[in-house]
């Protein structure tokens, strides 16, 4: 397996599946995070492949107590004043390596793992869900307490994970992801892994943007259904992770949307999410980078 790794995906559905098999975890808001430990070092990678170790220091140390061969898949998240706070999280992404070092000192990030990809043995990703969670739980255990590094909470009871989506919403949980126990971890999107969520999004590509590529004031991006549209103006923490993408991307020459905005093209790579109510309009919300 070499780095990046392409990472599985979940299918947002209307509620949660139901019957035999299923397992559910919670779903917290923060950045997809893949960690590596390697041979002398840790590497941690985003849903999209982008090399971010400088930005998570205070996770990448404390994996390496990790045995060397391991990789695991989860969510960098980080907690102020006892709620998972994604602007926090937003905030650290977009930051240089030396301001990051001085958030996480203010609000250090906790890595809350759902899977296993690699133990020191091989890659495991073609396992069942049930079989990964059991050696999830066992390499975790032998790290010293305390430490960064948690195992998302699962449970096959459905009455459990129904109260986990109502009552946390609050703690900044966004919802509730499903598994089948006999699921392997697969690249991409698959029916053994759905997700319902309070805030119902899709992903967008990203075709343009207007103002500078170091300081993009809106994206132009290809919705689901095929139209393009000019998103809301990005906030700052948001805009300053689209810049590392856009200074670097090829650039096309001047498109305009279905409404007639002018962007600048360019080259598709980047996907990002939107609020799914928002792409009835014009104007588009997007919430993240994908």
């Amino acid at each position: 397996m070499d780095f990046p790794v392409a990472v599985a995906l979940a299918q947002l559905v209307p509620a949660l599946p139901t019957g035999p098999g299923w397992w559910y975890e919670i779903k917290l808001d923060g950045h997809r995070t893949v960690m590596w430990r390697l041979a002398e070092t840790v590497r941690l990678q985003t849903r999209a492949g982008r090399d971010v170790t400088a930005n998570w220091m205070d996770l990448a140390l404390p994996g390496m107590e990790l045995p060397p061969g391991v990789v695991l898949d989860g969510e960098a998240v980080i907690v102020v004043e006892g709620r998972i706070a994604f602007e926090a999280v937003q905030s650290r992404a977009a930051s240089t390596p030396s301001r990051a070092r001085r958030l996480a000192e203010a609000h250090p990030a906790l890595f809350i793992v759902w899977d296993v990809l690699a133990l020191p043995t091989g890659d495991v990703r073609s396992r069942p869900y049930v079989e990964r969670r059991a050696m999830l739980l066992d390499v975790l255990a032998g790290l010293p307490s305390p430490t960064p590094i948690q195992a998302v909470s699962a449970t096959d009871d459905l009455a459990v994970a129904q109260g986990w989506y109502e009552s946390l919403v609050d703690w900044g949980v966004e919802g509730v992801v499903a598994k089948l126990g006999t699921s392997p971890y697969r690249a991409g999107r698959s029916s053994s892994w759905r997700k319902v969520r309070h805030a119902e999004t899709v992903d967008a590509e990203v075709v343009g943007f207007t103002g500078a590529a170091t300081r993009p004031r809106n994206l132009a991006v290809r919705l689901p259904d095929g139209r393009t549209a000019l998103s809301q103006r990005l906030p700052a923490p948001l805009a300053a992770l689209v810049a590392t993408y856009l200074t670097t991307a090829d650039r096309g020459g001047r498109g305009r949307t279905a409404a007639g905005d002018a962007f600048t093209a360019v080259a598709p790579g980047l996907t990002v999410e939107v609020l799914a109510g928002t792409t009835r309009h014009a104007v588009v919300t997007v919430t993240r980078l994908r």
